[in-house]
């Protein structure tokens, strides 16, 4: 909330889109090209018993940076991939970590990149 405010604050306009889990984050981005400046991948996969994690964590990571590299698009990666409940709350805490944060800058940064030119 307090990420959502400062960019406010600074003139910036956001939709929230939801989608079911973290490898629909890279096909929603996708599809919504064109229509953004900049897109912030949020979401939270935490270790379980299976391949699943590595898995989910692995092909949302590549994905994202597919979509970073091949079609420059200009994208905060925040999808914590963490062994526990206790780490995903750390790296969310805006008074912590902030990982949500962080990516929201790295995604505004990464749009203004070759503005000036």
């Amino acid at each position: 909330e307090e990420v959502l405010t400062r960019q406010r604050d600074r003139g910036a306009s956001f939709d929230v889109v939801p989608v079911p889990g973290a490898l629909e984050i890279p096909g929603a981005i996708a599809r919504l090209k064109g229509q953004y400046d900049a897109f912030v991948a949020l979401g939270c996969v935490i270790r379980g018993e299976t391949v699943h994690f590595e898995l989910v964590a692995g092909e949302s990571a590549r994905a994202i940076m597919d979509l970073t590299v091949q079609d420059q698009l200009a994208i905060g990666n925040a999808i914590l991939t963490t062994e526990d409940e206790e780490q995903a709350l750390d790296r969310a805490d805006p008074s912590r970590r902030n990982n949500a944060g962080h990516a929201v800058d790295a995604a505004l940064i990464l749009a203004g990149i070759g503005q000036d030119t």
